[in-house]
């Protein structure tokens, strides 16, 4: 039986997230209103997460309240119809697919993402890392900080907090790990983003998934 939980953030550490990805979360606005101007700076709304942006947005642009379902239906329709359609393409993070093989063999994975979790799961059954992932697999459904859902994804895993890993590669994913006292490891290519992620509090970082995998092991073994 595993002794040890891995889980992920998924844009930036399982998939990266292109821009016409982004721009498809704006595409049921359209219709509603003025898109264009609708910022697509994630950290700029008040609670980066997917369900709460639409919220806000709704709020903000006066729209009826049941567009808070409905815009999440069809963009979630939009998804599938065009990862099906191959128009979209999501794009693994370099070495994904064999750090999680790798990790599955030994410890219970799962995620806690901002995204909606059928989008998350659309995306990474397309690029075939879904499976890893799905037992314990949380989402923005719920809405609240990433602390919140990371809270979700926890709740799922009998395992003491000595024996957890959360990774991802945004202030608000170092704020949760933090907060629930677990062991945390920021990932990011971009020296920078690292650098940040450093100032915001985190200890262990990663350049790549090779180095992922060589944290992992030291703090599992520690």
């Amino acid at each position: 039986m595993a002794d040890a939980a891995i889980i992920f953030d998924v844009d930036g550490v399982l998939l990266e997230l292109t821009a016409a990805e982004e721009e498809l979360f704006f595409q049921p606005f359209a219709r509603r209103c003025d898109a264009s101007h609708l910022s697509r700076d994630w950290n700029s709304y008040h609670t980066r997460n997917d369900e709460d942006i639409v919220a806000e947005i709704v709020d903000r642009e006066e729209l009826p309240d049941a567009d808070r379902k409905n815009i999440k239906d069809e963009y979630l329709k939009l998804l599938e119809a065009q990862l099906c359609a191959a128009t979209l393409r999501p794009t693994p993070v370099a070495g994904a697919e064999t750090l999680l093989n790798a990790l599955s063999e030994r410890a219970v994975l799962g995620i806690a993402t901002a995204n909606f979790r059928e989008a998350a799961r659309l995306r990474l059954v397309q690029a075939k890392l879904w499976d890893f992932v799905s037992d314990h697999a949380c989402g923005a459904e719920g809405g609240g900080h990433k602390s919140e859902i990371l809270g979700r994804t926890l709740a799922r895993i009998n395992l003491p907090k000595s024996r957890i890993i959360y990774i991802g590669d945004n202030v608000n994913d170092v704020e949760a790990g933090l907060k629930h006292q677990i062991h945390f490891i920021g990932f990011s290519t971009d020296p920078q983003r690292r650098h940040i992620l450093h100032l915001a509090g985190a200890h262990r970082l990663s350049a790549d998934h090779d180095q992922t995998a060589r944290l992992i092991k030291t703090v599992l073994s520690a």
